[in-house]
């Protein structure tokens, strides 16, 4: 790969000295790792969900619209590519320990690497369990993307971010993006985890530009459940997967639902996330959402 041509960014808001909530201890953003013009997304849900699946699936359908699209996986993980590599790609911090943290000595594609459909995937990792935090990875990946130029040519940019463990470390990509995803299913512990992340989004909102864009319900034929918590916070679902065997037979082939056969159910489905795909380009609207209270979640959806 070689660097793009460069064209002036356009800056973000940076954030403002003031904590994104009460006894709030934050990674703050580095006002100059903005991510240029690119439509920048975070896609945010309970661990085990599907969002990674989700998210490469998403990407390939951006592609297909004809953009240029960069995934980064925020999990220690790192499998948020798979499908889209079909391989376990190394993670920055893999790479940046290997020239002892001299970013200067990488090359682009020592990080970087084209996955389906032209879709360039970087895995950013995590640091040793117990230790460091998530944001500094994330804060490293996004600085290694501007020293290489990558980010002024991409027209959209999609974090696949660790499961339900929204810590300042972990919520960083939000000081990124313009809009947060939720993915979820139609269950209790699933909208227990989006009400977490609403709340993150909110304490990030203070600061920085992200705000919630709306859910994808994910494996649920019914979204009662859903329904109910989103009509309660004034939360809308951009877009509805069901629980097809085919996605999950993609997963186990490396693959990614648009590389699957022509049966109706896997049409639809892509169908589906090329809608979504629209959608989110087209711009979806700022929600500023009201979370409930632990107890209030259990008097909603915990008695019937």
């Amino acid at each position: 790969m070689t660097a793009l041509n460069i064209r002036a960014p356009v800056p973000r808001r940076p954030a403002l000295g003031r904590s994104d909530g009460e006894g709030s201890v934050q990674v703050h953003l580095d006002p100059s790792l903005d991510m240029g013009k690119a439509q920048v997304f975070a896609v945010y849900g309970k661990g085990g969900i599907g969002k990674s699946t989700t998210s490469s699936n998403l990407s390939v359908a951006f592609s297909k619209l004809g953009k240029r699209v960069l995934q980064i996986g925020c999990d220690p993980k790192h499998d948020s590519t798979f499908t889209l590599t079909k391989k376990l790609i190394p993670t920055v911090i893999d790479v940046l320990e290997t020239v002892d943290f001299h970013s200067e000595e990488l090359r682009i594609e020592d990080f970087v690497f084209e996955g389906t459909n032209g879709v360039m995937c970087v895995e950013a990792g995590g640091p040793p369990a117990g230790t460091g935090c998530g944001g500094y990875v994330v804060g490293q990946t996004v600085k290694l993307l501007k020293e290489h130029h990558l980010l002024e040519d991409t027209d959209v940019v999609l974090f696949d971010v660790l499961g339900d463990v929204v810590c300042g470390g972990f919520a960083a990509p939000l000081q990124h993006a313009e809009r947060a995803i939720i993915v979820t299913a139609n269950d209790f512990d699933s909208i227990f985890a989006m009400n977490r992340i609403v709340q993150a989004i909110k304490a990030k909102s203070k600061n920085y530009e992200v705000r919630v864009g709306g859910v994808i319900a994910n494996r649920s034929a019914a979204t009662d459940q859903i329904e109910r918590f989103t009509d309660k916070v004034g939360l809308n679902i951009l877009g509805r997967l069901p629980d097809l065997d085919a996605i999950r037979r993609s997963r186990l082939g490396k693959r990614t639902l648009f590389e699957m056969g022509d049966e109706p159910d896997v049409i639809a489905a892509q169908d589906e996330y090329l809608r979504l795909a629209q959608t989110m380009l087209d711009g979806t609207e700022p929600l500023v959402v009201d979370s409930l209270k632990d107890r209030e979640i259990f008097d909603l959806l915990g008695f019937d």
